[in-house]
C-alpha cells in the first residue's frame, strides 16, 4: 500500500516520546517514504495531545511510559477531542495487560520497541487505510418532510466456516490457513481466521507471525471484550486477513470459556465477511460450540478407514446435534489414487456425498510451512493451490445466495 492507492493521499504523523534518540530514530525509518509526512514531534502525553488538537495529524505514534501525561492518557483525550486522529501505541512492554489498556484507551495498534523500519510503516499505513473508512464528518442537513423512507437492509452477517479433520494428519490447519487466504483474494472481502485449536495451535507457525497477541490475551483482563480490543488483539498478515492465534502455552487454553468465544464471534461476525474457524479435532466444549456457530463446515476426511470410521462417527454426531445436512460439506484430501479406496466407495461408506477432492502434494505443503508462506501465495498455479482456489469460490458464491435468500441461511444453521 502505498501513496498512490492510499485514500487522501499523505499520512500525516507526529511522534510523542520523552526520548530525543527514539524521536530522530523514528523520523530516519519514515524519512524515506514518500506517502508518510512527520508534521510534528512532542517531548510528553500533554504536549502531544495540545500538538493532535492544533495539527489534526493522521496517526499519532504515541510512547505508553512518559512524564507528565502517560500514553495511555494521551490517547484517551486524543481519541475524546480529536476523533478523526488514530493513535498507535509504542513501548518496550509486551505485556497483555499494556497491550489491553492501550486499546481501551483508543489506540489503533501496539508497536512492541525495538520495531523494524518495515514494521512501522506496514501499521501506519493499515492503520491510515482502517481509518479511512470511517471518517468522522458533519452531519448533512436533515432532508425536508417527504414519505418515511424505507428501511434500510439488515446488516450482513459474516459467514463462519469451521473445518474439521475426521483424524489427525488431514490437513485442517493448512486448509484453514490457505482457504482464509483465498477468500481474501477471490472476494476482496474482509476474512479472520481463528485457531480453535487452544491447545496446540499452529495456525500462527503457518503463516510466520509471532505470538505476541492471543485469544490468551483477549480473555484475560477484567473489561467487557469489546470490537477494538478483539481487533488490537488479532494479528494482522501480508495477505489482508487477520488472525486470532491460540494460546502461547496449552494450559492457558483453560482460561478460554465459552462465554469468551460467543462473544469473539459474535464480534466478528459484525466485522468480517468471513470467519475461518480451525477446529481441534475432539469434541471438547470448544469444539461443540464453533461447531454449533458454525454455518458451513468442511469435514476433511483422507482414504484410509481409519479416517472413513471416524468421518461416518462424525456424522452420526451430527445428525443427534440436529445440523441439517447440507451443513456438513465432506472434503476427500491428499488424494492420489493409491490407496484403492475411490470416492464414490466412501461416499457410500459413509451415506453423505464427497463434495470436493484436495488432491496430495506433500511436497508443496511441508515447503510452505517451513517457509511460513501459504502455498495459495507462493505456488498459486499448481493443482493444489487451483482446488483451494475453487472452493473459495464456491462458498462465497453460496454465501451470496444465502444472502439473497435469508430463510436459505437459517436452514443451513
Amino acid at each position: 500500500m502505498t501513496a498512490s492507492n492510499l485514500p487522501g493521499g499523505k499520512i500525516r504523523v507526529l511522534i510523542v516520546d520523552d526520548i530525543v534518540e527514539t524521536r530522530d530514530n523514528v523520523k530516519k525509518l519514515l524519512y524515506f517514504e514518500k506517502d508518510i509526512d512527520i508534521v510534528g514531534t512532542a517531548s510528553n502525553g500533554r504536549e502531544g495531545v495540545e500538538l493532535a488538537l492544533k495539527l489534526q495529524p493522521d496517526i499519532v505514534l504515541m510512547d505508553i511510559n512518559m512524564p507528565e501525561m502517560d500514553g495511555i492518557a494521551a490517547s484517551e483525550a486524543i481519541s475524546a477531542k480529536a476523533p478523526n486522529t488514530q493513535v498507535v501505541m509504542m513501548s518496550v512492554q509486551g505485556e497483555a495487560d499494556y497491550l489491553r489498556r492501550s486499546m481501551l484507551a483508543g489506540a489503533r495498534e501496539y508497536l512492541i520497541k525495538p520495531f523494524t523500519s518495515d514494521e512501522l510503516i506496514k501499521s501506519l499505513r493499515r492503520v491510515y487505510q482502517l481509518a479511512s473508512t470511517r471518517r468522522i464528518a458533519a452531519p448533512p442537513p436533515p432532508p425536508p418532510p417527504t414519505a418515511p423512507a424505507p428501511l434500510p437492509p439488515p446488516p450482513k452477517r459474516g459467514k463462519v466456516i469451521a473445518i474439521f479433520g475426521a483424524k489427525g494428519g488431514c490437513g485442517a490447519t493448512t486448509l484453514a490457513v490457505n482457504l482464509a487466504v483465498a477468500l481474501r483474494e477471490e472476494t476482496a472481502e474482509r476474512v479472520a481466521l481463528i485457531d480453535g485449536n487452544l491447545e496446540f495451535g499452529d495456525a500462527g507457525v503457518m503463516l510466520n507471525l509471532p505470538q505476541t497477541r492471543t485469544i490468551a490475551d483477549l480473555v484475560g483482563g477484567k473489561g467487557e471484550i469489546d470490537e477494538e480490543v478483539l481487533d488490537g488483539t488479532m494479528t494482522s498478515h501480508g495477505s489482508g486477513i487477520k488472525i486470532l492465534l491460540a494460546p502461547a502455552r496449552p494450559e492457558l487454553a483453560e482460561t478460554v470459556k465459552t462465554d469468551h468465544l460467543k462473544r469473539i464471534l459474535d464480534l466478528m461476525a459484525k466485522s468480517y465477511d468471513y470467519i475461518v474457524v480451525d477446529v481441534w479435532k475432539s469434541f471438547q466444549e470448544s469444539t461443540i460450540f464453533f461447531l454449533d456457530a458454525a454455518d458451513t463446515i468442511l469435514l476433511l476426511c483422507t482414504a484410509d478407514i481409519t479416517a472413513i470410521k471416524n468421518a461416518k462417527l462424525f456424522f452420526e454426531l451430527t445428525e443427534k446435534l440436529e445440523y441439517p445436512p447440507e451443513k456438513t460439506v465432506l472434503i476427500l484430501s491428499k488424494e492420489d489414487n493409491r490407496s484403492g479406496i475411490n470416492p464414490k466407495d466412501i461416499a457410500a461408506s459413509i451415506k453423505h456425498p464427497v463434495s470436493g477432492i484436495i488432491p496430495r502434494d506433500e511436497r508443496t505443503a511441508t515447503t510452505a510451512l517451513n517457509r511460513g508462506i501459504p502455498f495459495i501465495i507462493a505456488q498459486r498455479n499448481l493443482p493444489l493451490s487451483q482446488t483451494v482456489f475453487a472452493l473459495a469460490r464456491t462458498l462465497a458464491r453460496t454465501r451470496a445466495e444465502e444472502t439473497a435468500s435469508p430463510k436459505a441461511a437459517a436452514a443451513r444453521r
